[in-house]
């Protein structure tokens, strides 16, 4: 396995790199920082409900998707990116998303704890110090051949911009958020009173991943590899990919008795399940479901789509055609079961309540 090991870069370059070695099946460590701030929404969420547009527009934040599932992040340099890319068919690795995380998060918890900072694994996803605050957040999906694993170490965090980038309903609840953030999400300067010097984080972190993985070969990424990368960053940013249409709407629809258009929302354990659904007397007709969860692989969203569809909107045949859609994609969605996707579809009350 290779190290890539880029130091800062573009923004955008932060996140289309692995992308790009998942996509060539080139299996690797990539340590890096985005030069600039910017914001990254998961692949399964929708992004004009998730994301203050007219903020990242009045601030001049740049704004990506990303093809792994989780939900909205602000980035910046006082984060160190860790990326882990490898063929889906080497055996070296946990075929559960669950078992990946427990074992990519090992490097990182041995880091923070190098600096004197007492770290552990909470599921889904996260890395929390002994005082439960998060620092640091796991992603992992399919892409291509390969399967990915991304996380960071959080030198220092903009909790005032991460609230701001959050859309919310009210600028009451906005201060809610921010308060929230202060308190639980940390950083090494919040916890240690300073940064220690990035080249030692760095170090420490590739000896760390090298325990885990074991020996990595420094490599720099070729000129043609990196046009590829600049490619692939134009799709990750594109209005067309940025914008996606997560949730299916109906191009014509005439409400009247028997036919509703329904609105719900649920929280799993990991993460939140939307739905909008067109229901013609009680038989679900089209639906489309995001959220900021997690699962491999990515397809396997549209393989409960599309099983759902024409189904009695009926708790028992719900989720019998959702386990058959888990089985026959084998999908994996840590702390997303299918009762979770079941519960979110027949749930009478409205998103948000």
């Amino acid at each position: 396995m290779y190290l890539v090991n880029l130091g800062d870069v573009d923004w955008d370059v932060s996140q289309a790199i692995y992308h790009t070695l998942a996509r060539l099946g080139i299996e690797a460590l990539v340590i890096c920082s985005p030069k600039q701030q910017y914001v990254s929404v998961g692949y399964f969420q929708d992004t004009e409900k998730e994301v203050d547009l007219d903020y990242l527009e009045k601030a001049g934040l740049p704004l990506i998707r990303r093809e792994v599932g989780g939900g909205t992040c602000l980035l910046d340099n006082g984060q160190i990116f860790y990326h882990v890319i490898w063929n889906k068919n080497n055996t070296y690795f946990p075929k559960k998303f669950s078992d990946i995380y427990r074992m990519l998060s090992v490097p990182p918890i041995e880091t923070y704890g190098k600096f004197g900072i007492k770290t552990d694994f909470r599921e889904v996803n996260d890395i929390i110090t002994a005082e439960g605050r998060k620092i640091a957040g796991l992603g992992g999906a399919n892409i291509g051949n390969s399967m990915v694993f991304v996380g960071s170490i959080i030198l220092d965090f903009d909790h005032d911009t991460m609230a701001k980038v959050i859309r919310v309903p009210d600028e009451k609840f906005r201060d809610k958020v921010f308060k929230n953030l202060k308190e639980y999400v940390s950083s090494m300067r919040k916890e240690l009173g300073e940064i220690p010097p990035r080249n030692d984080v760095v170090r420490v972190l590739i000896e760390n991943f090298q325990k885990t993985l074991g020996r990595l070969e420094p490599t720099g990424i070729k000129e043609d590899t990196l046009r590829k990368v600049k490619e692939v960053a134009n799709i990750l940013v594109s209005p067309e990919f940025v914008f996606r249409p997560t949730t299916k709407k109906p191009d014509r629809v005439k409400i009247k008795s028997g036919v509703e258009l329904i609105y719900t929302s649920h929280k799993a354990k990991g993460g939140l399940i939307r739905t909008a659904q067109e229901v013609v007397e009680d038989i679900i007709r089209d639906i489309g479901i995001t959220g900021d969860f997690t699962m491999n692989p990515k397809e396997g969203i549209e393989k409960i789509e599309e099983r759902v569809i024409d189904a009695k909107r009926d708790k028992g045949k719900v989720l019998e055609r959702i386990g058959d859609a888990y089985d026959e994609g084998k999908i994996d969605a840590p702390g997303v079961s299918p009762e979770d996707f079941t519960e979110a579809i027949i749930k009478e009350s409205p998103e948000g309540q």
